[in-house]
């Protein structure tokens, strides 16, 4: 793989894995776009360690914090808000690597039958599904983000709301152009969670999953320069992301990302038309 296409890539992986726009939509459609043919299909997950790793290094006190209070817990039965969150990711992390899987094999199927239904190519009707993911994604964050109110910081968040939230994980998982933080981030809007404290959370929920994710995939890695150029770009972009992110969601809204994602799917589905 050129090194170039890697730099790009791990650019726009960590612009957008942690921005509710689906980093796998924009991983798919850069190659198509600009006819990029020598990705590797497990590059996507291999980029994917850049921004974990942004996620573990920027809240390395919080992971810290949360190890301890888990481990306290069980050791010594002493309850804290960073123990009971700790648990609840990691009981909320098993049934949600499994639906994951399943969702992963029905919507490989799912894409394969509707273009020999539809007699299209498997990289259009991809194409096309992302485009419209992102537009109705785009759509639903939005609407939920405007009318859900500011309620439960992280430290409310109850087991319930833990699950759900990262269940949602699967969908994207599954299916390129929904969003990983875009799905999270929704669900947490629609249960009252403060923006702000919901991306944070989303970032720390997605953590064990993208890194099952890495491990179940890496002995498909082709390790070498553009490897480690495009991981180590993803994670430098990916810890300035974070940062803005937080910051911004102190005051700003979703609405900015719901835009984009409407506005970037139409695009796709225009250049789709003209293809045609």
């Amino acid at each position: 793989m050129d090194v170039i296409h890697s730099l790009i890539l791990g650019i726009v992986q960590g612009l957008t894995e942690l921005l509710p726009v689906s980093s796998s939509a924009h991983l798919n459609l850069f190659p198509w776009m600009f006819g990029w043919e020598d990705i590797q299909a497990s590059f996507d997950v291999a980029l994917h360690i850049g921004t974990l790793l942004a996620i573990i290094v920027f809240f390395y006190k919080d992971w810290v914090k949360l190890f301890k209070g888990g481990y306290e817990q069980v050791k010594y039965k002493k309850k804290t808000t960073e123990g009971r969150l700790f648990w609840y990711i990691v009981l909320a992390t098993i049934p949600t690597g499994i639906l994951c899987l399943i969702l992963d094999k029905l919507s490989d199927k799912m894409i394969v039958t509707l273009a020999d239904g539809f007699r299209l190519q498997v990289q259009t009707e991809e194409m096309l599904l992302i485009a419209v993911a992102l537009i109705v994604m785009g759509i639903i964050l939005y609407v939920v983000d405007k009318k859900s109110k500011s309620k439960y910081d992280m430290k409310q968040i109850t087991f319930k709301q833990a699950l759900l939230i990262s269940m949602s994980q699967a969908l994207a998982a599954a299916f390129p152009g929904v969003s990983r933080s875009g799905i999270t981030m929704t669900v947490g809007r629609k249960m009252g969670i403060k923006r702000e404290a919901i991306a944070k959370f989303s970032f720390l929920l997605s953590t064990p999953v993208v890194a099952a994710a890495a491990l179940v995939k890496m002995k498909d890695f082709v390790f070498g320069v553009p490897f480690l150029v495009g991981v180590l770009a993803s994670f430098i972009v990916g810890m300035l992301v974070i940062k803005f992110l937080l910051k911004y969601l102190q005051k700003g809204s979703f609405k900015v990302f719901a835009i984009y994602r409407v506005v970037l799917g139409l695009i796709v589905i225009a250049m789709l038309f003209f293809k045609m």
